[in-house]
């Protein structure tokens, strides 16, 4: 039996782990803090994964909150006029359902789950001469951890990587009492709202842990306007400013949260990411080597919603590539070809993310969301890139496809 450690307990590493385990592999998964100190700790992400995403979670049976969690079946946009009012104003369809489960849900009942089918789990901050010698005792040590010093095993990768720092303050806030949009009363949806040159605010269904929920999320320009959030002192305060800079910036999402109150006092949080590639192969001062996945190796900014799902589709190659190995040692060799098989999908989300980070935005980005008042048939088509990213290499990330399929649209054709 192949022994496999894996570093880290959220998306990714656990969703490997209660696979592998399936596949009679042993497997011991390391973890910076208990399952009890998860739950009651602070908010740690807004985790809206999409139907394909689900899908690699139904297949292990994983999906454990499928009936509680709201199904976000739309993508809306507005884009804030001169004037306040929306210049810009769409809505379409995603294919199948989002979910969004608070992490703080997720992962201690993971953590239970893994135990109970016989997985390992060793509750310890690992170091890096820690790694050093866990890796003797291990065929393959994977690490899943997206922050502290492991990271610095994998060097940043300059050809793949377009920014070296945060291009976002972020700010999230779980709320109570938020209402559905009154355009689509009968659909939860994923709204996104652009304050030109100030950033954006999403806001998104969830379940948290006093049931169903709404995630507000800024994205700010850091310096701009909607970057207020460095002064604020205390989770009452956190949500008075969120809801203040909504009701300068997003009156119409204001106009929502007549009875909004906080989920709890641990449901906000306010960072940073910086986003980034890395080389997956880390090598440790004994010689020995470990792969890094997900969030250790490929960094996105949440602007686009793909962090969890991005999780979720590397577990699913990484388990598909170590089954397919068999009994062959996990060299440099399979680790980046392993990687690089998850690049194939991951290099969509990153186009993406990047794409709408970018400030002034690309003109053939609000050329296409311009279009859609006209022609709503590209809100669909637009939440289907939302929902699996690699279908906007077909027309979106290239401005002369983009053009041309607005031209299309325009003349009848598409």
């Amino acid at each position: 039996m192949r022994r496999i450690l894996i570093v880290g307990s959220g998306q990714s590493g656990l969703q490997l782990g209660l696979s592998l385990l399936r596949h009679d592999y042993e497997v011991t998964i390391m973890s910076a803090r208990t399952a009890e100190e998860i739950q009651g700790g602070r908010v740690m992400s807004t985790q809206l994964m999409f139907h394909p995403s689900l899908e690699h979670e139904r297949a292990y049976g994983l999906h454990l909150w499928e009936e509680e969690t709201p199904d976000t079946g739309g993508f809306g946009m507005s884009v804030a006029g001169p004037d306040g009012s929306r210049a810009v104003n769409w809505f379409g369809s995603l294919p199948g359902h989002a979910h969004s489960v608070d992490q703080r849900l997720k992962m201690p009942r993971w953590l239970e789950e893994f135990e109970n089918a016989g997985g390992r789990v060793v509750i310890h901050s690992v170091t890096l001469s820690d790694l050093d010698g866990f890796a003797r005792l291990y065929d393959l040590v994977i690490v899943a951890a997206g922050k502290g010093d492991l990271v610095r095993l994998f060097d940043r990768d300059p050809t793949r990587s377009v920014y070296s720092a945060p291009q976002r303050a972020l700010s999230v806030t779980y709320v109570h009492g938020m209402t559905r949009r009154p355009e689509h009363p009968d659909v939860d949806a994923l709204r996104f709202n652009i304050a030109p040159g100030g950033g954006e605010m999403l806001t998104m269904p969830s379940l948290t842990t006093s049931g169903p929920c709404e995630i507000i999320l800024y994205e700010a320009v850091p310096g701009g306007p909607l970057d207020a959030f460095s002064d604020v002192r205390g989770p009452q305060a956190h949500l008075d400013r969120a809801l203040e800079l909504m009701r300068e910036h997003f009156p119409w999402e204001y106009e929502r949260c007549g009875d909004v109150e906080l989920t709890d006092d641990r449901g906000v949080l306010t960072g940073a990411v910086s986003p980034e590639v890395r080389h997956p192969v880390g090598r440790l001062p004994g010689g020995g080597l470990v792969l890094g996945m997900a969030d250790a190796v490929v960094v996105n900014d949440p602007i686009s919603g793909q962090g969890s799902n991005n999780a979720a589709r590397c577990a699913a190659v990484y388990l598909r590539a170590i089954l397919d190995h068999g009994d062959r040692p996990y060299d440099a060799e399979f680790m980046r070809d392993t990687f690089e098989a998850y690049w194939d999908y991951a290099r969509h989300a990153t186009t993406l993310t990047n794409m709408m980070l970018r400030q002034p935005p690309p003109a053939h980005l609000m050329e296409v969301f311009g279009a859609i008042g006209a022609y709503p048939r590209i809100a669909d088509r637009f939440a289907l890139g939302i929902n699996d990213a690699s279908s906007f290499d077909e027309w979106l990330f290239h401005e002369d496809l983009a053009r041309g399929y607005l031209a299309e649209v325009a003349a009848g054709r598409a």
